[in-house]
């Protein structure tokens, strides 16, 4: 019997109003449901490199600048400014991919959002 009004009292809980165009949220996941559809930059890190504001000044088509990683080193992953993967550069139809060979651990993800 107890069981009866527990369902009944989860049943009257209040569901919020979905977005326009989205399924509507599910049982409590709803919050992370509206979460799904964020749009994040990624970009890719081939590596880093220091250059005087005079020498940033002279840059111009077809200049090169040495990077600190050679070829063959994995490459950075990042999202929303976080680096969260480490992969190396494919090709895919022609166009530059990454494919991923480690992902951070969620802990430390998590951390850096701090």
């Amino acid at each position: 019997m107890t069981d009866n009004v527990e369902q009944e009292q989860v049943e009257k809980e209040p569901i919020p109003e979905a977005i326009p165009g989205s399924e509507p949220p599910v049982g409590n996941n709803w919050n992370i449901d509206l979460l799904l559809d964020v749009e994040l930059p990624i970009s890719v890190s081939f590596g880093d490199s220091q250059l005087a504001l005079k020498d940033v000044l002279k840059l111009g088509a077809g200049s090169v600048i040495e990077l600190d990683r050679a070829v063959t080193d994995p490459v950075t992953l990042i999202v929303n400014h976080k680096p969260i993967a480490k992969g190396e550069v494919v090709m895919v139809d022609g166009n530059y991919g990454i494919r991923i060979l480690e992902v951070e651990s969620r802990a430390d993800r998590i951390k850096s959002l701090g």
